[in-house]
């Protein structure tokens, strides 16, 4: 992850990134790269961010980052949306399998084992919004 005051800067960092990698005989795998702005000018469009070997890298309004889904805002923020989304299908791939064969601990426990750890990977270090923590309260409101 390269993180630029400008998109000049940025441009620059990339292209010094691509050379010292190209020094080591390495290659960074651009195809899977991208570009997105945080800050109170973050819905301004952005001149490209072009690579040493012409290629344009897009802006996006969402990136992952070790599972972790960082949106496009005036201020850092991440989207728990495909987090949630993981969660209730492994939840229901656990009940669709076994059920109403177990009992209520079991299916209780397999989804505090299972699914659980889906739902709150990374969130340790994520600052959340009142808002967010309200919508993973409802997810996991075993009451």
């Amino acid at each position: 992850m390269l993180l630029s005051s400008s998109v000049t800067h940025l441009e620059r960092l990339l292209n010094e990134c691509e050379r010292e990698l190209d020094w080591l005989d390495m290659s960074s795998n651009l195809s899977k790269s991208c570009c997105l702005r945080i800050g109170p000018r973050s819905d301004v469009n952005c001149a490209s961010v072009n690579s040493v070997c012409g290629l344009c890298l897009p802006w996006v309004t969402e990136m992952r980052y070790f599972g972790v889904y960082i949106v496009r805002s005036k201020s850092f923020k991440c989207s728990l949306d495909k987090r949630k989304k993981k969660f209730y299908r492994a939840a229901n791939g656990i009940f669709g399998n076994i059920g109403r064969v177990a009992s209520e601990e079991v299916i209780l426990h397999l989804i505090s084992s299972k699914c659980l750890p889906i739902l709150l990977y990374g969130l340790e270090c994520l600052p959340l919004y009142k808002y967010q923590l309200n919508s993973l309260d409802f997810v996991i409101d075993f009451s």
